[in-house]
């Protein structure tokens, strides 16, 4: 697969979230087994008017989800590659392991997102994958996941 970068335009090309869902600002590397992208957490973030209002964290179930979907578009781009990408395909969630939590993701961070492909079996994809702050490992996990 090309190495490049991927802007949120095309990012909304790949993936059918919107706001205030779409969490991937910006993919910065891709090989054909791994990407790394980001999201720039703000305080505007609508979660943090609730979570917590005296100390603003990042829901941990959200930075789970933008680690899906940095490795979905990972497997649109791969099938796409690959030329086995239908039009229309969605990437669905299909299960999270082994999944820690451990430092905050606040107001201001440059959440890094990276997932390693490690192997695609009766259609589900199985990735390793990282959140992290700065050089801070805010969240790790394995999960898979179905382009249907």
């Amino acid at each position: 697969m090309e190495n490049r970068v991927i802007e949120i335009d095309e990012i909304k090309q790949i993936l059918p979230h919107r706001y205030p869902f779409l969490l991937v600002d910006r993919v910065t590397e891709i090989t054909d087994t791994h990407i790394t992208g980001y999201k720039n957490v703000t305080v505007n973030e609508e979660f943090f008017n609730g979570h917590f209002p005296d100390f603003p964290v990042m829901p941990g179930v959200l930075i789970v989800e933008a680690l899906a979907q940095i490795s979905g578009i990972f497997g649109i781009l791969k099938m796409k590659d690959e030329g086995t990408y239908k039009e229309g395909l969605k990437t669905l969630f299909t299960g999270i392991n082994n999944v820690k939590f451990a430092h905050p993701v606040r107001p201001g961070d440059r959440l890094t997102l990276e997932a390693e492909f490690i192997k695609k079996k009766m259609g589900i994809w199985w990735f390793n994958v990282c959140a992290k702050v700065d050089d801070k490992t805010a969240v790790t996990a394995e999960l898979s996941a179905a382009l249907k």
